[in-house]
């Protein structure tokens, strides 16, 4: 899903992913489409560094007219079409604004998967050939056949094309023209939703999503090609190859995330005009420990674990589908401060520390409560009454405060 500024307004447009099957030759002209775009980022970041380290400021502007020059003085930058270099150089922009230009990473030959980007709809062509199969005609690839797992629904305005795990996918973002409707079908439903690292979501009904993502045989497997890529020499082809199977394995846990987070994130969506959540900071909940020279880090291989199993559960890509799926039904999906959450009982609101017995048991120390529940489901019926209240106010989250009708953040339109 992308937010994208349209004459004056803001459309949402869905994303469309779908497995290639390129000849060797198309293989071989994506690959370097793939080292332009790398060698592109990089020269324009060490570019950018230098102006700043001079005290001045270099953006997306001259470092285009810059490289319609360099195309005439290197054959080799002639290889990727102009527009998918450009959009390169606005990625690197973005980036760099967003995150700061002594932030943002080089793209290694050995660590970057090749990824370009077709922005023009008009040079893009798509036919269906059958049941299972379609075609795709690409600037300087020519038609190219993917495998048609689902249909389009939309007006492609860009496509883009990226390595992953050894295998090439195309992805079309498709303006689908869907809007939430006015009002959800059940308009009084409300459900909280609790994130944890031993199950994957609960909620304030009593509903428990969770599933491994990767098999007993899968896990073994990942392990003995783990050792031996320790075995391997580096930038070997036997190398490149383990790294390639590992990834084949990864991938499918990936894939197999993000299917159950969008089968969650539909089902709570169907029946609950509120969603609350959580305001979590997944990517500063799962950083490392380990800490430095000076000031090292404590019980490191403790918070290691913990960070896998945050991100074994998919935290963040079950707020984005919910976010998602949320344009379909008209849910709000509300953000609340998890601020004793699992420490406060629902039935009399006593907080501390010790009624959280485990990491399951619940069992409220007021004496003239006495209150037991499962952990998770206590802390859900607290998340869910903190997003009534939310919702109610018109607070949509901790460290922020927009007082706006929630339908115009919901349809993405400008007010």
């Amino acid at each position: 899903m992308l937010i994208a500024p349209v004459g004056g307004c803001f459309i949402v447009l869905s994303g469309r992913r779908y497995r290639l099957e390129l000849s060797a030759e198309q293989a071989v002209r994506c690959e370097e489409f793939g080292h332009v775009c790398r060698a592109v980022w990089n020269t324009g970041l060490e570019q950018r560094r230098a102006y700043r380290r001079r005290g001045g400021w270099m953006n997306y502007a001259p470092q285009c007219k810059e490289l319609a020059e360099a195309k005439r003085e290197h054959e080799w930058l002639k290889a990727a079409p102009s527009h998918v270099l450009q959009q390169t150089l606005k990625d690197l922009d973005r980036a760099c604004r967003d995150h700061g230009t002594f932030t943002v990473r080089w793209r290694s030959k050995v660590r970057w998967s090749p990824s370009f980007r077709f922005p023009d709809a008009r040079q893009i062509q798509v036919e269906r050939l059958g049941r299972k199969w379609g075609r795709a005609k690409l600037p300087k690839l020519g038609w190219v056949r993917f495998r048609f797992s689902r249909p389009l629904g939309g007006e492609i305005r860009c496509a883009t094309v990226s390595r992953k795990a050894g295998r090439w996918f195309v992805s079309f973002l498709v303006d689908d023209h869907a809007a939430p409707p006015d009002r959800h079908a059940m308009s009084d439903t409300a459900v909280g939703v609790d994130r944890g690292v031993e199950t994957a979501a609960v909620t304030s009904d009593g509903e428990v999503f969770d599933r491994p993502f990767l098999t007993i045989g899968e896990s073994a497997r990942y392990r003995r090609l783990e050792q031996r890529l320790a075995r391997q020499e580096k930038g070997s082809a036997n190398r490149r190859k383990t790294i390639t199977a590992m990834g084949r394995i990864m991938s499918r846990v990936s894939d197999r995330r993000g299917d159950f987070c969008a089968k969650v994130a539909a089902h709570l969506a169907s029946k609950n005009a509120l969603v609350a959540l959580e305001d979590l900071r997944t990517r500063n909940m799962s950083a490392s420990a380990v800490g430095t020279v000076e000031k090292p880090g404590r019980q490191v291989a403790q918070k290691r674990g913990l960070n896998r199993a945050i991100l074994d559960k998919g935290w963040h890509r079950l707020e984005l589908a919910l976010a998602n799926a949320a344009r379909y039904t008209g849910t709000r999906v509300v953000k609340v401060s998890p601020a004793y959450t699992s420490q406060r009982c629902h039935a009399c609101g006593f907080v501390t520390e010790g009624n959280r017995e485990s990491q399951a048991v619940f069992v409220c120390k007021n004496p003239g409560c006495g209150n037991t529940d499962h952990a998770d489901l206590n802390a859900a019926k607290n998340i869910k009454a903190a997003g009534q209240a939310v919702s109610a106010c018109g607070d949509l989250g901790t460290g922020r405060s927009v007082k706006q009708e929630p339908g115009s953040r919901a349809t993405g339109q400008a007010t």
